[in-house]
C-alpha cells in the first residue's frame, strides 16, 4: 500500500493573471498531521480547495488516497472532511440539527461514529438546541469540526481552524487533533500562526503561492544557520532604523518586545553591536543570543534583509 495519503505534483493556479499557486510539489504521509504555515495570500486556501475537489487546478496533478482530484472528485468527497476558514454551517439550524444534517448527507450513523467526536461534542452538547449562529467562536469551531468528522473521513482538511478564537480554545483544538491522529486520520491543517507549526509532524512554509521549505518543525529550525540575537534598548522606535543601517546587518525586525537581529557573517560580535548602539545614543542596551523559532526561519526564507 502507498504510504502517502496526499501527493501533489507541479500544481499551479491563477486568478485573473495573479498566481495563487506555483509549481507545488509535496507528499503527505498517511496518518500524519501536516501543517501549511503562511500569512494571508500564501495560497493555503486555494490549495485546500483543489485537494477537496472544489476548485480545478490550471496545471499539475494531485491525488488524495490515490484518487485524482479532478477525475475522481465524487469519490474524494466521500472520504474527506473539510472545515473551511469561514464558518459555513447553517446558522439558522441548531447545533443538533446541523450535526444530523451533515450525517445524513454522507449516510453516516451518528451513534456508530460518535467516538470520533465525543470529546469535542460533549463540550457543546449542553447548547445542542441553540442556533449555530448564536454560538461563540470556539463553540462554532467545535461544531464545524464535529460535522466534518461525523462520516469518519480518511483525510481531514482544516483551513485556518483556530483563527479568531482564544488561546485556550486553540490549545484544546490541537489536543483534539492529536487524538484524531491516534484513530489513523490524516490531517492537513493551515494556519497563519507560526507557533502552531510545532504541533505538526511536518510543515510546509508558504509565501505568495510557493512552498519555501518542507521539513519537521525541528528540521526547519536546524536549517537556520545564521546567528540570531534579541535586542532591546530605551528607544525601541529608533532601534530598528539604526540596526538596519549597521554595516554588519543581514536583517532586523520587530519581534514582540524585542528586535531580532541577524548579522551578515556567520560569527557575531555582541560587543561591536553594543558599541555601535551606544554611539547612536541608545542606553539600557540588552543583547542576548537566542535560538531561532519558526517565525525567524520564515523571515529568513522570505529574504528579509537590511535596508542599507
Amino acid at each position: 500500500m502507498n504510504d502517502f495519503s496526499v501527493k501533489i505534483e507541479d500544481l499551479s493556479k491563477s486568478y485573473k493573471g495573479v498566481e495563487a499557486l506555483r509549481d507545488i510539489n509535496l507528499d503527505v504521509a498517511r496518518g500524519e498531521i501536516f501543517g501549511f504555515i503562511g500569512p494571508d495570500g500564501a495560497g493555503k486556501t486555494s490549495l485546500f480547495r483543489i485537494l477537496v475537489s472544489l476548485l480545478l487546478p490550471d496545471a499539475g496533478h494531485a491525488t488524495v488516497e490515490g484518487l485524482d482530484v479532478v477525475r475522481d472528485y465524487r469519490k474524494i468527497r466521500k472520504i474527506v472532511g473539510y472545515m473551511p476558514g469561514r464558518f459555513s454551517l447553517y446558522q439558522d439550524l441548531s447545533v443538533e440539527e446541523n450535526l444530523k444534517f451533515f450525517a445524513s448527507i454522507f449516510n453516516a450513523n451518528i451513534q456508530e461514529n460518535y467516538y470520533l467526536i465525543e470529546d469535542i461534542y460533549k463540550q457543546i452538547e449542553p447548547f445542542r438546541k441553540r442556533l449555530a449562529g448564536k454560538l461563540s467562536g470556539g463553540m462554532k469551531q467545535k461544531l464545524a469540526l464535529s460535522c466534518a468528522l461525523i462520516h469518519k473521513p480518511e483525510v481531514l482538511f482544516l483551513d485556518e481552524p483556530t483563527t479568531g478564537v482564544d488561546a485556550v480554545s486553540r490549545k484544546e483544538f490541537w489536543e483534539m487533533l492529536k487524538r484524531l491522529k491516534s484513530w489513523g486520520i490524516t490531517i492537513l491543517v493551515s494556519t497563519p500562526y507560526m507557533d502552531e507549526a510545532g504541533m505538526c509532524d511536518r510543515v510546509a512554509l508558504m509565501q505568495e503561492g510557493t512552498v519555501m521549505s518542507i521539513n519537521t518543525p525541528e528540521g526547519v529550525i536546524n536549517d537556520h544557520h545564521r546567528p540570531l540575537a534579541e535586542v532591546r534598548t530605551d528607544n525601541m522606535f529608533q532601534l530598528v532604523n539604526d540596526l538596519v543601517v549597521f554595516k554588519g546587518c543581514h536583517s532586523a525586525y520587530r519581534f514582540g518586545a524585542f528586535v531580532h537581529f541577524s548579522p551578515k557573517e556567520t560569527q557575531m560580535s555582541v560587543q561591536d553591536l553594543q558599541e555601535y548602539l551606544k554611539l547612536k545614543g541608545h542606553s539600557s542596551i540588552k543583547i542576548k543570543m537566542i535560538r531561532p523559532g519558526i517565525e525567524d526561519c520564515f523571515m529568513e526564507l522570505m529574504g528579509v534583509e537590511d535596508n542599507a
